[in-house]
């Protein structure tokens, strides 16, 4: 059959093409014209209508034969090209040069941040926790002494799920959850991510906070400034000097806001001949808020309020970051630009 010698007359055609070819791009090229949907095999089974129905199985036993033999000669052919090449780097490879690093990655540098917060928390006593970021009304606000009609929930600027279901807009339910589930001595610090409809140059919508409670018979706010000291000292060193204002939250009383001496100019209020930009010429920046857990929070939660007291606080994670390491647009932890993140690597 003339179609049958065509087949066959194939393979030493390639075998030919083969030869003379240099490269994978030539050989993909030779693959097209033998093997290809339109290539040369697939012409010829093109033309079986051609044979008389009882010579037709014996072209396709053929073709099939002749296109396993091609695939066998494709296969030869690039493993010797490979060999060649790899062959060619082997000779021209110096193993005295120096060699390339790979990129590192690291953690996050506000992750990094918040570990070294949990951390210091840690070697005074207290125990990590954490819990859901879809919060109730009740964790998030009632158990806190935020009753409904509370204008303390004007701050918030609360993301709602459903009417009682919310994204959590502060790590602070952790402390309603703890102590519903703990009795006293508790000492914890609850870590994570918080969300309020806030979207500006100095605000996210999702940023991170960390939380802290101490609940004690006899804890007082000397408590309160003594831990809180120690701890901006471990962060930003032994330098530092904490003042506290008195101010307001709904679930301390009395409550403070705490006060740093400014890492940027040092306390002095200008830096570079000028007013510094981040403490405003003040010497101070604002870095937590805190204060002695109100009663009415431990009638919530069950805790007899005569024979036990304690205190919280809460603080920005990117806050700390940016003032630990003179980050000057909070934008940057989430542009994710590779030269900023490499920085912390």
């Amino acid at each position: 059959m003339d179609l049958l010698m065509e087949l066959e007359g194939l393979i030493p055609e390639l075998e030919t093409g083969l030869d003379q070819a240099s490269d994978l791009q030539e050989m993909e090229a030779l693959r097209v014209d033998f093997l290809g949907r339109k290539g040369r095999v697939a012409k010829i089974m093109q033309r079986l209508p051609e044979l008389a129905p009882a010579d037709r199985p014996r072209l396709g036993q053929a073709a099939n034969t002749v296109k396993a033999r091609l695939i066998e000669l494709f296969d030869a052919k690039k493993g010797a090209l490979d060999s060649a090449k790899e062959a060619a780097f082997v000779e021209r490879f110096d193993a005295g040069l120096p060699g390339v690093m790979p990129w590192r990655g690291s953690l996050h540098v506000v992750t990094k941040v918040m570990e070294e917060l949990c951390s210091t928390f840690r070697t005074m006593g207290y125990d990590i926790v954490a819990g859901p970021e879809v919060e109730t009304d009740f964790y998030n606000f009632e158990a806190l002494n935020i009753p409904r009609d509370h204008p303390a929930r004007d701050m918030q600027d609360t993301l709602y799920v459903t009417e009682n279901i919310l994204l959590r807009t502060h790590t602070s339910p952790m402390q309603a959850r703890t102590m519903l589930s703990r009795r006293p001595p508790v000492a914890v610090v609850a870590p994570g991510r918080v969300y309020r409809r806030d979207s500006d140059l100095t605000h996210t919508p999702m940023f991170h906070q960390v939380e802290g409670l101490f609940v004690d018979s006899h804890v007082t706010m000397a408590d309160l400034r003594g831990t809180l000291t120690a701890f901006m000292r471990a962060v930003f060193g032994p330098q530092i000097r904490v003042r506290f204002r008195p101010s307001f939250f709904p679930f301390t009383e009395p409550s403070a806001e705490v006060d740093i001496s400014c890492v940027m100019c040092g306390g002095k209020g200008h830096a570079h001949g000028g007013t510094c930009r981040v403490c405003k010429g003040t010497g101070w920046v604002e870095i937590l808020g805190c204060g002695m857990v109100d009663p009415n929070v431990f009638d919530l939660v069950g805790y007899d309020k005569e024979a036990v007291t304690g205190f919280a606080f809460g603080l920005g994670v990117e806050r700390i970051a940016m003032l630990k390491y003179g980050i000057g647009d909070l934008r940057m932890f989430f542009e994710n630009d590779v030269r900023f993140l490499a920085q912390f690597a």
